[in-house]
This record gives C-alpha cells, structure tokens and sequence, in this order.
C-alpha cells in the first residue's frame, strides 16, 4: 500500500484526539482537575512535581483553547487563577476513569 492509501486509512477522530490531549501532561491535568479537586497552578505543578512553570502554563492554556478547561481569574491581589472543566471536559471523565481501571489492572 502507497503511503497515500494508508494516510486515507487512518482514523481521522483517533488523531484529533491524539493531537488535541497528545501533550505530556494533559491528560494527567485533567484528572487532577476533574477528579482531585486540585484547581489552582501552584497546586497543579505540585502535584505533578517535574514540570516546569512555562510547561504547565502552555498546556493549560491549550487545554482552554481546545475547550476542556475553563480558566477563571479573580482579579485579586496576589493574582488567583483557578481552572474547572467546562462540559466537554467533563465529558471526557468517563474515558479517563476507563483508563485509570485499564491501568490499575493492567500496568
């Protein structure tokens, strides 16, 4: 098969997907967003421990940008940011539970 035939034969939603969440720690960041009730940044790096500040705030930011997060600033000072799933990360809680059962039982 041409590489042309194969492009054509590849699944379109499963590369979205891949390209949407294919950063390293997205998927980890909407678990700890959806399901641990960690919201702010500093909680957020924390969490995660070895990324960098200029890591975590570029994927946050795509994650808004494709329409998973909401970002909420207070306009306070100290300056507070905190994030929140909006529907369509929501939506996707029932994929990562999938993942985290496939997980535990398998890795």
């Amino acid at each position: 098969m041409r590489k042309s035939e194969e492009a054509v034969n590849r699944c379109k939603t499963i590369s979205m997907v891949q390209k949407i969440l294919g950063g390293k720690y997205k998927i980890e960041l909407l678990w700890y967003i959806g399901k641990c009730d960690v919201r702010r940044f500093g909680q957020l790096r924390r969490q995660i421990g070895e990324i960098t500040e200029s890591s975590l705030a570029k994927q946050l930011k795509e994650l808004e940008t494709d329409g998973f997060l909401i970002r909420h600033d207070f306009c306070e000072n100290p300056p507070r940011v905190e994030y929140t799933l909006s529907d369509l990360g929501k939506s996707f809680l029932s994929v990562l539970d999938h993942m985290k059962s496939w997980g535990d039982e398998f890795l």
